[in-house]
């Protein structure tokens, strides 16, 4: 069982170019909006599902429309929702605008939501083999401080921890002191991934974060493919998979669930299995990686394949 803990949210999509030239306040049209099933750590609890692994999703959901349309998502892409909690308070909404180039870029109306009021739960479901952390959830107090809590548990229990911090800048009010909180969670994690971005932002390097705690670093550069850094002090990388992109909503998310899908077919999720990943293991880890998120990339919003569509590792 792979659990993923984090928020889930909608995400609202604009279905189409703003226009200057229709009706509207001050004659400026605005796109409509779409709601989407989102959030990243809720992308890869689905994409884990689609993927075929056992999964739960441990989050918080409001027992608003919103949260029971997540609820129903993750039941239907398979995922275990037995440790969800439940609350009155609204659904978290992210709007999102797409670029040019198809990447996304999101504001956050958070004040008072449900996601954030997680608590450090009793226990991990039975059979827990990996636990992954990310996004918004690390950062929102109080929730917070309860996946903290969480992923420093789920370590000193011998669990294996993914960690994707996919910074979203606008919600961290003190930079310095988010990085430091950063630093602070690398000794509890087995496997970090982060986008080229994210590493920028964050100010350190493979080598660094290595030294602190994970058995591997997974850097995703986009169009340029994706490598990772092993304690080892070796470096693999495969390049991304061509396709017509759509947007980028969840690709990092699939790559995620396709890394732990992957090392668990592998029986790799501990971090002595992973420090005996050979070159040829890992770059077909990666371009499986790379395969998923571009079927992702080729669709609007967070759709991630499903097993029949992005095949074996």
């Amino acid at each position: 069982m792979i659990v993923v803990a984090g928020e889930a949210l909608i995400d609202l999509v604009p279905l189409g170019p703003r226009s200057a030239d229709g009706p509207g306040q001050h004659g400026s049209a605005l796109p409509a909006l779409a709601p989407r099933l989102g959030g990243g750590p809720y992308n890869t609890a689905v994409a884990l599902g689609r993927l075929g692994s056992a999964v739960a999703f441990c989050s918080r959901l409001s027992r608003d429309t919103f949260g029971e349309a997540l609820l129903t998502g993750l039941r239907t892409a398979g995922v275990e929702v037995s440790p969800v909690q439940r609350g009155d308070e609204p659904t978290t909404l992210a709007v999102t605008s797409i670029g040019d180039d198809g990447s996304a870029r999101y504001s956050f109306y958070a004040e008072g939501t449900a996601d954030r009021l997680f608590s450090m739960p009793q226990a991990l479901p039975a059979g827990t083999r990996a636990v992954s952390f990310g996004t918004c959830s690390l950062v929102l107090e109080p929730g917070a401080g309860a996946y903290e809590e969480l992923m420093r548990a789920a370590a000193a229990q011998g669990v294996f921890t993914a960690l994707d911090p996919n910074i979203r800048a606008g919600l961290i009010p003190d930079a310095d002191a988010y990085r430091a909180r950063f630093k602070s969670w690398l000794p509890s994690t087995s496997l970090l991934k982060l986008s080229e971005e994210d590493a920028q932002w964050l100010g350190g390097t493979p080598q660094e974060w290595l030294s602190a705690g994970p058995a591997a670093v997974v850097v995703t550069r986009g169009g340029d493919g994706l490598s990772v850094f092993t304690r080892s002090g070796e470096t693999y990388a495969a390049p991304a998979e061509r396709v017509d992109i759509v947007d980028t909503i969840g690709a990092g998310d699939t790559v995620n669930a396709a890394l732990l899908h992957g090392l668990s077919q592998l029986a790799a999720l501990s971090p002595a299995a992973v420090a005996e990943l050979d070159e040829e293991t890992w770059t077909r880890l990666l371009r499986f990686a790379a395969r998923a998120a571009a079927i992702t990339c080729s669709r609007a919003g967070a759709e991630p394949p499903y097993r029949s569509e992005a095949g074996e590792v």
